[in-house]
């Protein structure tokens, strides 16, 4: 549920308003895209703060913390009109974000600690819970649309139904909240010594491969996320098919929790991310090639079948490399790595598809992004001294 509400419903629902949104507002699509773009801003803010909060606070309570701002930023967009204090709702819904992915990122690669021959799947679980946002937002959206029709800036009516369904979202987390709380680990002393303190650091350059592949997935998959339903509605497809796409989608989220689950719990290198941009990639440029439906959902079931499984590589890297007392700032690296992709992404494809080619050429682009960073990943080795003593 954690997922689900930090990028399943507070960033990817955006998705399905910004075409009813850029209507009635009349965006161009280079500010349809700076709205992801002050989103991932915010979650670049809040990837910045989060391991500070964590050692402050635990995690789990920066997970519900978190989700329940994340609430209340999605509410208060749904007052604005001005492009202004959207962007600003935007910018702060990304930082409650942040603290609510890294911090459930964190908790499960504990978990996936304490039975590591199931540390795939649960990591896969956590990130698979993205895929229940994007399916409950794709149902629900429609609905609250065509029960705000008629109604002056209707789609308000839509943010304020999502608010609604990140609170209901919130609530299941409160029951594992308590024995979460009771595994944190303690906070580092403030006065130990030095060779505790550098213990928790964590180099970049090492896995600066890893890094560039992520950087490059932050850059290409968030245009694909951000567009691709815009670019369904341009092609007449029907609003009912558009339903189904986007839910499908985000199913497909969810099973890719089973389907990759060996891969990360085998994959000590960069093979894994480069595989998973490689086949996102393919899935990208597919709608940007034919409408043909069949093409156009296989490449929905595909996306939602990797995407997430790319953060989780990440995770899964982290968790092989690097010793348990590293993992905060090891995860924290890569979701830092994550949102500065993300800030580019969106407001450059908006960009190209406000010149020639429109929005097709702007997922061509999303795609060779991703492609690239396939090529990067693919040179990351596994870190000498890795957390479970292998190297291969």
């Amino acid at each position: 549920m954690g997922a689900a509400v930090s990028l399943g419903v507070t960033r990817f629902a955006y998705g399905l308003l910004l075409p009813v949104m850029r209507d009635d507002l009349h965006w161009s699509y280079t500010l349809a895209g700076a709205m992801n773009t002050a989103n991932a801003a915010g979650y670049l803010l809040g990837a910045l703060g989060t391991p500070w909060l964590m050692r402050r606070f635990g995690a789990a309570r920066v997970l519900l913390g978190g989700a329940l701002l994340a609430s209340l930023f999605m509410a208060a967009s749904g007052f604005f009109t001005a492009a202004g204090p959207l962007l600003a709702q935007r910018l702060l819904a990304g930082v409650a974000s942040a603290f609510v992915f890294v911090a459930g990122g964190l908790l499960a690669a504990r978990l996936g600690a304490q039975a590591p021959q199931h540390s795939g799947l649960l990591l896969g679980l956590y990130y698979g819970g993205v895929g229940w946002g994007i399916a409950a937002s794709a149902l629900a959206t429609p609905a609250l649309l065509a029960a705000a029709r008629g109604v002056p800036h209707g789609w308000t009516w839509a943010w304020w139904g999502l608010a609604l369904l990140c609170v209901l979202a919130t609530l299941p987390m409160l029951v594992p909240a308590r024995p979460l709380q009771k595994q944190e680990l303690p906070a580092p002393a403030t006065k130990g010594p030095e060779p505790q303190k550098a213990s928790h650091r964590v180099h970049w350059r090492p896995m600066g491969w890893a890094l560039a592949g992520y950087l490059m997935f932050g850059v290409g998959y968030i245009g694909y996320m951000t567009f691709v339903i815009a670019l369904l509605r341009e092609r007449g497809v029907a609003p009912a098919s558009i339903t189904w796409f986007y839910t499908l989608l985000g199913l497909a989220v969810v099973a890719s929790a089973r389907i990759w689950a060996g891969l990360l719990t085998r994959a000590r290198a960069g093979g894994a991310l480069a595989l998973l941009n490689a086949l996102l990639g393919v899935a990208t440029i597919l709608p940007a090639l034919t409408g043909a439906w069949p093409a156009v959902l296989a490449s929905g079931l595909l996306f939602g079948a990797v995407f997430l499984s790319v953060v989780a590589s990440t995770t899964a890297f982290v968790r092989h490399n690097l010793a348990p007392v590293q993992w905060p700032a090891g995860i924290s690296a890569f979701t830092i790595i994550f949102a500065a992709g993300q800030i580019v992404g969106p407001t450059v494809v908006g960009w190209i598809a406000d010149g020639p080619g429109g929005l097709a050429r702007g997922l061509v682009y999303s795609a060779a992004a991703l492609w690239l960073g396939a090529l990067l990943a693919w040179r990351q080795r596994p870190l000498p001294g890795g957390a479970d003593g292998t190297v291969l």
